[in-house]
């Protein structure tokens, strides 16, 4: 069973690397995983204030990296 802390640090190397992101291409990238729990990790560090999530149009969200995360990923990971 994958832990959420390898969830997370999973998720934000995606973000990191391909910052702007769609939140599909965050989910296609992890086949291991369920929609709904790249989300609820990606809901949690969005309220860590590790990475943004912005609507980009009804029902479509990119995930963009905050700018102090590299001081923050100590702590997460």
């Amino acid at each position: 069973m994958v832990t959420c802390l390898e969830i997370g640090s999973r998720l934000l190397e995606i973000v990191e690397r391909s910052p702007g992101c769609d939140l599909e291409e965050v989910v296609a990238e992890c086949p291991d995983l369920t929609w709904n729990q790249v989300f609820l990790e990606l809901d949690r560090m969005s309220r860590a204030g590790l990475v943004i999530l912005k609507q980009s149009r009804r029902g479509h969200y990119r995930v963009v990296p905050c700018k102090n995360t590299a001081q923050r990923v100590t702590q997460f990971r």
